[in-house]
């Protein structure tokens, strides 16, 4: 069955857990989901059915990771 709560699934409070900023969040998701784009036939265990929300469910399980340098460093 897909997802027909349009934006409230996935919760953002629970994306949050996972990812400590709404920028990471939304930068990750848009990579994810340019990635996605193409393959949607492959996806169809996913609640979502557009790639954005496939992204974000993938986010929730832990199957996108991304490090991002800390710039204070340099």
């Amino acid at each position: 069955m897909k997802n027909k709560d349009g934006l409230r699934y996935p919760s953002i409070d629970r994306l949050l857990e996972v990812v400590d900023s709404k920028f990471k969040l939304a930068y990750i998701a848009a990579r994810r989901a340019k990635d996605i784009q193409g393959y949607e036939d492959h996806f169809e265990d996913y609640q979502c059915s557009k790639p954005v929300g496939i992204a974000l469910e993938e986010i929730i399980e832990g199957k996108v990771m991304v490090e991002f340098e800390d710039k204070a460093e340099e």
